[in-house]
């Protein structure tokens, strides 16, 4: 039996999200080959949760827990922490070392994509369209007739480094400028302004397996709301998703072929989502998200099944995937 550890929590604003995330892959991951243990993260609490004992803390040694003096050691690691320390690095440089295998990209990849300034200029030298942009700091100050000489309104104005909209705005007034700024600071020490592409919003998930890349229909996202944030993601009744989106088959293969591109130059392992919008000039890149929502809102579920996929397939592979990854 294939020991995994299923992590969750985290320290960001995406807390809950990757809590039922989790809960969707404890449900789901075939029982008969794989003894799932799940463990909670945030900050230094590292812990399973046991039915009859309660919490116990794991080893950060060596990463192990131990139950009733008998010692647990994990053969993988199933990623399900969204923003920081599992989708920007931090605890997979911790696994690397320790030499377990997980199922979401490198630490150093992992680090790059989740700062998405750094990230699109990656992928604009990839010759994929990106929106116009300025990458901002904490400790600098801004005056808005500065950001207006280089970004156009409307705009968006978020974390740099983060996940699932928190801390966004769309911005289509000087005087909203700065308070979305401050918004957006409270949550990182970068921000990103970001000029608004009018178009329709794609996303696609990618999958390696067994040494080719499985590209999942394709989800078109037409959101109630004024943009897809926070409240539209996980809200039923204020955004429709559309898998597969009623796309000409062009746009289709041109999505595809771009996706499965970009995976390969940014180096990215198990599976991804990626989000376009196609716009009247072309298709832009929006993000790459190396540890996308799995709970039943989550559209990486939606497409897995549109594909032909069950939850345990997916899940399956993506263990297996990993667990290929250090022979």
């Amino acid at each position: 039996m294939i020991k995994v550890a299923l992590i969750a929590g985290g320290d960001s604003g995406e807390y809950e999200i990757s809590i039922k995330s989790a809960g969707i892959v404890a449900q789901h991951i075939p029982k008969e080959k794989y003894q799932v243990y799940l463990i909670e993260i945030q900050g230094h609490h590292w812990v399973y949760q046991h039915q009859e004992l309660g919490r116990i803390a794991i080893d950060k040694n060596d990463f192990s827990l131990t139950i009733d003096s008998e010692k647990i050691t994990f053969d993988v690691v199933f990623n399900a922490i969204h923003g920081t320390p599992g989708e920007d690095g931090k605890i997979l440089a911790y696994f690397e070392m320790l030499r377990i295998p997980f199922t979401s990209t490198s630490s150093i990849s992992s680090a790059l994509t989740f700062n998405k300034a750094y990230c699109n200029h990656v992928v604009k030298a990839s010759e994929v369209l990106v929106a116009n942009s300025m990458h901002l700091f904490k400790e600098e100050s801004y005056e808005v007739d500065g950001i207006l000489e280089h970004i156009k309104l409307p705009c968006f104005i978020k974390p740099n480094q983060g996940g699932s909209s928190v801390g966004m705005s769309k911005v289509s007034k000087n005087e909203e400028i700065l308070p979305a700024l401050e918004k957006a600071f409270a949550e990182d020490n970068e921000v990103l302004v970001e000029e608004f592409i009018e178009g329709r919003e794609l996303t696609i998930g990618v999958l390696p397996s067994k040494g080719k890349l499985l590209a999942f229909p394709i989800t078109e996202i037409i959101s109630k709301k004024e943009f897809f944030d926070y409240e539209a993601k996980y809200n039923p009744d204020l955004n429709q998703e559309i898998t597969p989106a009623l796309i000409p088959l062009s746009l289709e293969k041109k999505i595809q072929e771009i996706s499965k591109r970009l995976f390969k130059v940014l180096h990215l392992k198990g599976v991804v989502r990626f989000d376009f919008i196609q716009s009247i000039e072309g298709l832009y890149f929006l993000e790459v998200n190396t540890v996308p929502g799995l709970s039943s809102e989550s559209i990486i579920p939606q497409q897995a099944k549109a594909y032909g996929f069950e939850m345990a397939d997916l899940f399956d592979i993506m263990l297996q995937e990993a667990l290929a990854s250090l022979h």
